[in-house]
């Protein structure tokens, strides 16, 4: 005798043999014969179980073909054309009047789904859909799930986060600027407790308060800028309408008695460029056309 099988899994093995050795056993005594030996039944078992497997093999690898995941009936209608098979002797061969009706192998639990994957219920085929095409997969696989918290809104929780980031900016740069520059300490005998960072007296303290941030003078030189070239468009304008005269009277009118013309790139360095001691500049007010 054999030896039991122990597993689940060589007990369904050994349950499936068993029904293909009792599926040769019908076939054999529908084409009239009365006993068989048990090889010639193994063997006639044998080539029944390789040909099932190769239809499943061939039916899956045209599934996957057309990025499926199981099989339907055109992949296993595709196999046995493509193994030599008559399919359209098919319908007829079920419906012979004396075959056989044999009793379906027990059916085997189906795996259990683990808890943290259930969600939901699952889904049914609709009326449009025949009931040999594949399930639906289970829902956990299609359902949304959100990865990310919906942002706070609250006044008080954006007040305290904002602060807690604003404190912790703080310290970082201080212990940064601690370990980096001069620092003092609260107590003599040990230095690197509770360090602080060592102030810079300015010789001039005031000084800060008359020189401008640089959002001040970025805005100046804006403006600055923009004036410079309402200046240049209107002296060029009136450069169009009033002719120069290349005389040589005209150019000697036009130089002060010492003959030598005043350099303007020289005041302008000898000048402080200071804002402070620019003169007043007026809003321009444009009129309305």
């Amino acid at each position: 005798g054999s030896k039991a099988a122990s597993t689940p899994a060589e007990n369904y093995h050994l349950a499936r043999r068993r029904t293909l050795q009792v599926v040769v056993s019908a076939l054999l005594t529908e084409s009239g014969f009365e006993s068989a030996e048990k090889a010639a039944v193994e063997t006639l078992t044998e080539m029944m179980q390789s040909y099932i497997t190769e239809i499943g093999r061939c039916a899956k690898a045209y599934c996957e073909h057309t990025a499926r995941s199981v099989p339907t009936l055109s992949d296993t209608l595709v196999t046995l054309i493509e193994m030599g098979f008559n399919v359209d002797t098919l319908p007829v061969y079920a419906k012979r009047s004396q075959r056989m009706v044999i009793t379906a192998p027990p059916v085997t639990n189906a795996p259990v789904t683990p808890k943290a994957l259930s969600a939901g219920q699952k889904r049914t085929h609709p009326a449009h859909i025949p009931g040999h095409f594949p399930e639906f997969p289970d829902p956990h696989t299609y359902i949304k799930t959100p990865t990310f918290r919906e942002p706070v809104s609250d006044y008080q929780v954006v007040r305290e986060k904002a602060a807690t980031q604003r404190r912790d900016v703080e310290r970082a740069l201080t212990r940064f600027m601690a370990k980096t520059g001069e620092t003092e300490s609260l107590f003599k005998d040990d230095v690197t407790a509770f360090p602080l960072i060592a102030a810079r007296p300015s010789a001039i303290p005031y000084l800060s308060a008359l020189l401008p941030s640089e959002l001040e003078l970025q805005s100046l030189e804006e403006t600055d800028s923009s004036e410079q070239d309402d200046q240049t468009d209107s002296e060029n304008t009136a450069g169009n309408i009033i002719t120069d005269d290349p005389g040589a009277d005209k150019e000697n009118s036009m130089l002060p008695p010492s003959g030598v013309a005043p350099s303007n790139k020289a005041n302008e360095d000898n000048m402080i460029d200071n804002p402070y001691l620019r003169p007043v500049k007026k809003p321009k007010v444009r009129r309305k056309k």
